[in-house]
């Protein structure tokens, strides 16, 4: 099914590095901030609340979460917050923007292995700046033919990264952690799609429906593509 594979492309957060476990840790010192106004659990999701309204106005990624953060302090204090408060918020948003780089298993082998025999892409979302750096810092960008950063990841924004890179959608193969983000828009044009779990998953992106599809495929390992491609 894969043989018609020219271009395959890469979700960066969770697929080639570690990115979700850091938010978690900066939500559980900011939930910490506010336990003299609520408790933890309801101030994670006062926080989540405010991230999936302002999604369509901040897209996605750290300065998002920040100014998020900063709106639900206000909104739980009922805008009655120190200042230090606010303070502490964005120096938690300050500290993600700083969180290393670790690679997940078998990242670089695969696309050592998969160089020269198709076109490797990186296909994101996110905001560009912070994104931009975590390649820097991967050491991976010279692996790659082409990088987009996307705002959201919806069947447009696929198609458009398509057009771009001047194939078809059955010459096109995503490989990510978000069965919302990097399966289904692209099984939807015409693509194809490999799912690759990761431990922990921001809950905007889980799907409650189980996916069967011809050109779908799921996978545990980045590695265990391999077999499919060579």
């Amino acid at each position: 099914m894969l043989r018609h594979v020219k271009v395959i492309a890469f979700d960066a957060d969770d697929t080639l590095w570690v990115n979700e476990p850091y938010f978690q840790e900066i939500e559980q010192q900011f939930c910490g901030l506010l336990e003299d106004y609520l408790p933890r659990h309801s101030v994670s999701q006062e926080l989540y609340k405010t991230e999936l309204a302002n999604l369509p106005l901040y897209g996605y990624g750290v300065k998002a979460f920040m100014l998020c953060m900063i709106e639900t302090i206000l909104r739980v204090t009922n805008n009655t917050a120190p200042p230090e408060l606010l303070h502490k918020a964005i120096q938690c948003g300050q500290e993600l923007l700083q969180k290393p780089i670790v690679l997940l298993d078998g990242v670089e082998t695969v696309l050592e292995a998969l160089k020269g025999k198709y076109r490797l892409v990186v296909a994101t979302k996110g905001d560009l700046l912070d994104q931009e750096r975590k390649l820097q810092k991967s050491g991976l960008a010279h692996y790659f033919h082409h990088i987009e950063i996307m705002s959201d990841k919806q069947e447009k924004d696929f198609r458009k990264l398509i057009r771009h890179l001047d194939c078809q959608p059955e010459e096109f193969l995503m490989l990510g952690n978000s069965l919302r983000s990097d399966v289904l828009p692209v099984l939807a044009i015409g693509g194809h799609a490999v799912h690759i779990p990761y431990h922990t998953t921001w809950q905007h992106e889980h799907v409650d429906h189980k996916v069967e599809h011809e050109r779908f495929y799921e996978i545990s390992t980045i590695a265990e593509i391999l077999p499919h491609l060579l």
